[in-house]
């Protein structure tokens, strides 16, 4: 079983912000705590009482969005108290410590408690998935946590996360761009490409394609994987937050013809990616060598 080696005791978590599927938490053994999402009057759990679709629907009929925020120290410590007590060593992904204050404050729980290593990811979504994978395969491996912590922190700088937004209406309503720029991106039909800083997690505005949504990621597609020339080709993810199923396919057949991943997966963003950049957001995320 991936996720928690019986003879060294790990056990593998993270934060909800990685944007694994279900499948995937249960098949590499992750476990994973949920972010605060505060909706209107009512504070809800990222993936757990609430989604995508509800943010969607909040934003369409009250015109609000969500805001996030981290999970605090006395969670993280009766998270991790009943597995540290029963002799367990615990390694959990953060969100880049650059976009929350959730690893800091994992980091104190950690220091109270003992045998919990936080790994502060610089990235978000199936960024941070990408390594927790390869944790989970060092555990199964036999490695012990401070040399896998060791080696995650090493390959930080291999991944590779991206997204292309359909609308800057999300963006503008946050208040993370002018109304002049989402006019403008309205009119001209300008689909930008938000690129992941991967040594601090912050987010950058890549390049800005132009056209109908279906050849803007194609193209994104195309780009994004022939930029290096030596992916790591184990696995690539096509994380989406609410997208038709003929995008994902567009996509994916780009993928097979690009390059041979072993693995196309295909997961839904949560909330903090979905609140930000709104509905038909999708991302191609990868690692190279």
């Amino acid at each position: 079983m991936f996720g928690v080696n019986i003879v060294r005791k790990i056990i593998l978590s993270a934060d909800s912000t990685c944007d694994l599927s279900e499948s995937l938490k249960q098949k590499y053994g992750v476990n994973t705590y949920p972010l605060h999402v505060i909706l209107g009057e009512k504070e809800y759990k990222d993936g757990v009482d609430i989604s995508a679709l509800d943010i969607y629907s909040a934003y369409e009929k009250h015109n609000i969005l969500p805001k996030t925020s981290a999970i605090n120290v006395n969670e993280y410590l009766d998270y991790f108290k009943d597995w540290v007590d029963q002799g367990y060593s615990v390694i959990h992904f953060n969100i880049a410590a650059s976009l929350s204050s959730s690893y800091q404050n994992c980091c104190i729980a950690a220091k109270e408690l003992g045998n919990v290593y936080p790994v502060d990811s610089c990235n978000l979504s199936t960024g941070i998935g990408l390594l927790i994978l390869e944790a989970a395969e060092m555990i199964e491996r036999g490695m012990e946590p401070e040399d896998i912590v060791s080696e995650i922190e090493n390959k930080r700088t291999k991944v590779h996360a991206s997204f292309v937004l359909d609308t800057l209406e999300f963006l503008y309503a946050g208040g993370r761009c002018s109304a002049l720029a989402a006019l403008g991106a309205n009119i001209l039909n300008i689909k930008p490409c938000i690129e992941v800083d991967n040594t601090s997690g912050m987010m950058k505005v890549g390049k800005k394609y132009r056209g109908p949504l279906n050849k803007v990621l194609k193209k994104y597609t195309v780009d994004k994987l022939t930029e290096h020339d030596n992916l790591k080709l184990d696995r690539v993810f096509i994380t989406h937050s609410g997208i038709s199923e003929e995008m994902i396919n567009i996509v994916r057949r780009t993928i097979e013809e690009t390059a041979e991943f072993k693995e196309i997966l295909i997961t839904q963003a949560g909330c903090t990616v979905s609140s930000h950049c709104g509905p038909n957001t999708l991302g191609v995320l990868f690692m190279t060598e």
